[in-house]
């Protein structure tokens, strides 16, 4: 069995014009939101997990927040594919995956996510900042084919709010 979780990045600061789309960081409401999706994600347990993270700056600062609140222990990888990835550019990353690790923390952007969402699973959900998708499969990871994988959870900050 392996497991996916698909986080887009948390919401970030569109204060300063002049800084490219790569160099936003995130405002105080998505490192709330971050440090959130942390709480929840630490409820996993899981064990070695591999962070693979869109190196923007938006991604890197949730994927440290996620990780401090969760207190989980990752082995952290930076790929420049996953920054305006189109749905082939991910499902690569995804294929490239040891088979011997069997959770994957994918930190990411939209429209990217939804698409790969959606293919991985066959259900489309609108995912917005610090969504977590949860998605379990029982092939390998370079097996992975449309609707091979299925969403076991799907959280929002906004809902995690109102638990």
């Amino acid at each position: 069995m392996r497991t996916l979780y698909l986080l887009r990045h948390a919401k970030s600061s569109w204060k300063d014009a002049s800084m490219s789309d790569f160099e936003r960081p995130l405002k105080r409401r998505g490192r709330e939101a971050a440090e959130l999706v942390g709480e929840r994600l630490a409820q996993e347990k899981l064990k070695n997990p591999v962070l693979i993270c869109s190196p923007a700056v938006r991604t890197r600062e949730t994927a440290e927040l996620v990780l401090k609140s969760s207190k989980l222990r990752v082995e952290e990888r930076w790929d420049e594919r996953i920054y305006e990835a189109s749905l082939r550019d991910l499902l690569q990353v995804v294929s490239e995956v040891p088979d011997d690790k069997t959770a994957v923390i994918l930190v990411g952007h939209n429209p990217g996510f939804e698409e790969l969402l959606a293919f991985l699973t066959g259900e489309s959900r609108r995912m917005p900042t610090a969504a977590l998708a949860k998605i379990k499969f029982d092939v390998s990871w370079k097996d992975i084919e449309p609707r091979s994988g299925r969403l076991d959870s799907f959280v929002t900050p906004k809902a995690l709010l109102q638990e």
